[in-house]
């Protein structure tokens, strides 16, 4: 289970090829402008110039999702979360959201209206919080 990371990037928002590359940096682990544009152009159909995956990475070490180190006169990144931890802050970003703006009888009627598999998740989720209440109630 993936829990939510002390650590969020400044801006969650990304473009598409912001998106692309993150995904290539999730991949390889820790990567050079090289390494990304090489993957990029390993399909036959794809043009991107050098320069621009330069400045994407910069970019998303701006936005604080990669951390940018200096070996000489080589520059290398690594993401600063996982992917996992990506997609929790994202749904817990988008839940908030939805809450939010919502009252609880919209959001009862939404909740009404889902077929049995997502009322069982629902269920699951409000054991999953019953639990974790209890640990902390327990632990206090």
């Amino acid at each position: 289970m993936t829990f939510l990371p002390k650590y969020r990037p400044k801006k969650l928002s990304l473009g598409p090829l912001e998106a692309e590359i993150l995904e290539i940096v999730w991949q390889l682990k820790i990567v050079t402008v090289k390494d990304v544009h090489d993957r990029i152009l390993s399909d036959p159909n794809r043009e991107l110039a050098y320069t621009s995956v330069t400045t994407v990475l910069r970019r998303l070490t701006a936005k604080g999702w990669l951390k940018c180190s200096k070996k000489g006169r080589a520059f290398s990144w690594q993401a600063l979360i996982s992917s996992e931890q990506a997609q929790a802050i994202k749904s817990y970003e988008r839940l908030n959201g939805f809450l939010a703006v919502s009252n609880p009888d919209l959001v009862a009627s939404f909740a009404d209206s889902l077929d049995a598999a997502s009322l069982e998740q629902i269920e699951e989720i409000a054991s999953r919080l019953n639990a974790i209440r209890r640990q902390r109630e327990e632990e206090e």
